[in-house]
């Protein structure tokens, strides 16, 4: 790697840097609110700050270009330290070992929503507003708020690095540069927070519940503020709010843009979206029957929580409001199928991704019909548009290394000790992003019985789905650092 190349990579980080420790301070704002010394907290911005402002001031004068090497390297090297500087407050104001603090930081990031806690609402407020602006930050992608800083450094390597983690198949861009487009989803992305922290609090929660849940919930995170997370509040309307927003923020937020910024709904018509719109639909009915012909619940009820487990697994959001494994094998099952399907791409949903699904489909029946038309010219087609054979190919090799990636740490768990469906379950929510699983990380239960080596371990496999794999496995292709 030539110095031009470093610099480029340690200018962004600090920026970012930066950035993270000045919305980290709304943290300790919130511990001052609540009478909570906050001192060590302070002293741990102000050297965050610190540490990134230097190197940011001593490199002010150079000009950055990162390429997609050089985006991919700071995307991989962000994440780790994400997950470093969000542990160490978590050391600092709680009883837990390192590994505790950087699965907890990186779950929260990663907006998986999987806790090492098992008396959440024992923790101190500012520790609790952390664990949600950690997804909240993370829900939109701080790289994508990165790339918008742009415009304060050099705005040369945005494409770069918005194609390092955007989650996405196909780049698209609202305006013409692509600073512009990602300050406009973080717009939209708050006014969804806020819209969702309005509905919350008038339905019944306080101001620090209802702050705390939207960002979880806008983000598709999962941490709640209470042990039995929105169960807690026995609260249909919440439901159902927390519903409708966890099902819209499964929506690609290039859609939502369109809509707000000129009134174009085409977005909200695009197959996957009305796919996506459909599998909800159909899942929650089936679990819906499930819970009504093997509980005897009201259509009222089963409704309530059948939607409500659909979206919030399909969406990889992660809240309960009930034990869903006492629904029975069968309702399992369907949940399960959820957790494989995911969101849309370009929303703040983990998973495969729905279009993923689209793509796979239509291309196994087009090699059908080329198998009994051979001589035949066809293709894929999506929305009216021809798909490239390098997408179909992308979105081969993200399954088999999402297959791949699950079925490494299901084996390790299982060589570990864990029952089947606990090693299975858990590599799924972790991988996918989605929090709990069933079994021993059932929605009932948490991930504080793993050795610290099971953390760590589980808490890279966050991060390699939530940087969608191949931003991860690329650092270990030889062709990668050749001429960086």
């Amino acid at each position: 790697m030539d110095i031009h190349a470093l610099k480029n990579i340690v200018k962004f980080v600090s920026v970012i840097g930066v950035a993270l420790s000045l919305f980290l301070f709304s943290a300790i704002v919130v511990g001052w609110i609540y009478h909570e010394d906050m001192s060590a907290f302070l002293m741990f911005d102000a050297g965050l700050f610190l540490f990134n402002a230097i190197p940011f001031l001593l490199l002010r004068g150079h000009t950055m270009k990162l390429s997609i090497k050089g985006g991919i390297l700071s995307v991989n090297l962000i994440w780790i330290l994400l997950g470093v500087a969000g542990a160490i407050p978590l050391l600092l104001y709680t009883h837990v070992t390192p590994a505790d603090a950087f699965f907890e930081s990186i779950s929260g990031f990663t907006t998986t929503g999987a806790t090492i806690y098992t008396d959440i609402e024992s923790l101190p407020k500012a520790i609790l507003y952390l664990r949600s602006l950690t997804h909240w930050l993370g829900g939109m992608g701080i790289i994508v708020l990165g790339v918008g800083l742009f415009s304060l450094i050099n705005p040369s390597g945005s494409m770069a690095l918005f194609k390092a983690e955007s989650t996405g198949i196909k780049m698209e861009k609202i305006t013409p540069k692509v600073k512009d487009t990602a300050l406009r989803l973080w717009g939209v992305y708050l006014l969804f927070t806020v819209l969702d922290a309005i509905a919350l609090k008038m339905s019944g929660m306080t101001v620090f519940d209802a702050v705390n849940h939207a960002f979880s919930t806008i983000s598709t995170g999962g941490f709640s503020t209470k042990n039995a997370s929105l169960g807690y509040y026995h609260s249909d309307l919440i439901i159902w709010i927390t519903t409708f927003f966890m099902l819209i923020s499964g929506i690609n937020f290039l859609a939502h843009l369109k809509f707000l910024s000129t009134g174009d709904s085409g977005g909200y018509k695009r197959e996957e979206v009305l796919v996506y719109l459909l599998i909800f639909v159909v899942l929650s009915l089936l679990l819906s029957s499930v819970d009504m012909f093997f509980d005897h619940d009201t259509v009222f009820h089963g409704f309530t929580h059948s939607f409500f487990t659909i979206a919030s697994v399909l969406t990889t959001t992660g809240f309960a409001t009930l034990n869903y494994e006492q629904w029975g094998p069968i309702a399992v099952s369907i949940i399960f199928i959820a957790m494989l399907v995911g969101g849309n791409a370009g929303s703040t949903a983990g998973g495969v991704k729905v279009i993923r699904y689209i793509v796979l489909f239509k291309n196994l029946a087009l090699q059908m019909k080329k198998t009994l038309h051979p001589s035949a010219i066809i293709g894929v087609f999506i929305d009216g548009q021809k798909i490239s054979g390098q997408i179909i190919s992308s979105t081969t090799g993200f399954i088999f290394l999402f297959i791949m990636t699950n079925m490494f740490v299901t084996l390790y768990l299982f060589a570990r000790g864990f029952d089947a469906l606990t090693a299975i379950s858990t590599a799924l929510a972790t991988v996918g992003n989605i929090g709990p699983g069933f079994s021993l990380t059932g929605p009932a239960h948490n991930y504080a019985f793993f050795a610290d080596v099971d953390k760590v371990i589980l808490s890279f496999a966050m991060i390699i789905g939530r940087l969608e794999f191949y931003t991860v496995f690329l650092l270990f292709s030889r062709s990668f650092w050749k001429k960086f």
